[in-house]
């Protein structure tokens, strides 16, 4: 059973940083996108960044030139650097992968169970 472990959430202080990591527990084939999208409270959840397997990004703009999303092809991991964090940066925040494990023959949608993060003075 393949999961989605994030890591790396927490309280900050406005203009503060944080990384989130996400890997895959089990035993995996193949990732092709990797993301991460956010819920705050009372909101939908919306993309925040996603990287494709070879390394093209695309962010939300209300983050663009703040965060920067990468991944570790060798290690299945992606990152989440989080700087100059403001308090609308406030939500809980969930890593999402197009994977294939290798007891499947197809790709398929992974998430996370989330993780918070909060930005207050």
């Amino acid at each position: 059973q393949v999961q989605l472990v994030e890591s790396g959430g927490g309280s900050v202080q406005p203009g503060g940083s944080l990384r989130l990591s996400c890997a895959p527990s089990g035993s995996i084939f193949s990732i092709n996108g990797m993301s991460w999208y956010r819920q705050a409270p009372g909101k939908q959840r919306e993309l925040v960044a996603g990287i494709t397997f070879g390394g093209s990004t695309n962010y939300v703009d209300s983050v663009k030139g703040r965060f920067t999303i990468s991944r570790d092809n060798v290690k299945n991991t992606v990152y989440l650097q989080m700087n100059s964090l403001k308090p609308e940066d406030t939500a809980v925040y969930y890593c999402n992968a197009v994977l294939r494990s290798h007891a499947a023959v197809l790709y398929a949608n992974y998430w996370g169970r989330g993780t918070q993060v909060t930005v207050s003075s």
